[in-house]
């Protein structure tokens, strides 16, 4: 079970980093197709949210990766997961309100609850 956890928490924390590393150096491609979004009467995201998700996303990634036991086994990175899982609901509902897929939401939250229940302790 452990090693199927480190693979969740690895393919997790790697579309964690993409999504975080696309968010902040693809920024003016982003902002025009935010641009275009509004234009066409959808929701458009500030600035500043897309930046914050992207430093939460990477945070996130790197508590998955690095095992480090500051308080309890394991809490820390319960915590990271339950923060991808809840971007990964505010970012479904985003998207489905888009009108485009929220599958590849689903996937991370599903991760996201595997790599929570998977290192509670017993």
């Amino acid at each position: 079970m452990n090693v199927v956890l480190w693979v969740a928490q690895i393919i997790l924390a790697g579309a964690c980093l993409y999504s975080g590393y696309r968010k902040t150096l693809v920024f003016k491609r982003q902002k025009n197709a935010q641009r275009i979004l509004s234009e066409a009467g959808c929701i458009a995201m500030p600035d500043e949210l897309a930046a914050a998700i992207a430093l939460l996303e990477i945070a996130g990634a790197l508590i998955l990766l690095v095992p480090v036991d500051l308080w309890a086994p394991n809490v820390l990175l319960r915590l990271g997961a339950a923060a991808i899982a809840v971007l990964a609901i505010i970012s479904s509902i985003y998207r489905a309100r888009l009108q485009e897929h929220t599958t590849p939401n689903a996937v991370m939250f599903l991760l996201a609850v595997l790599v929570i229940l998977g290192r509670w302790p017993r």
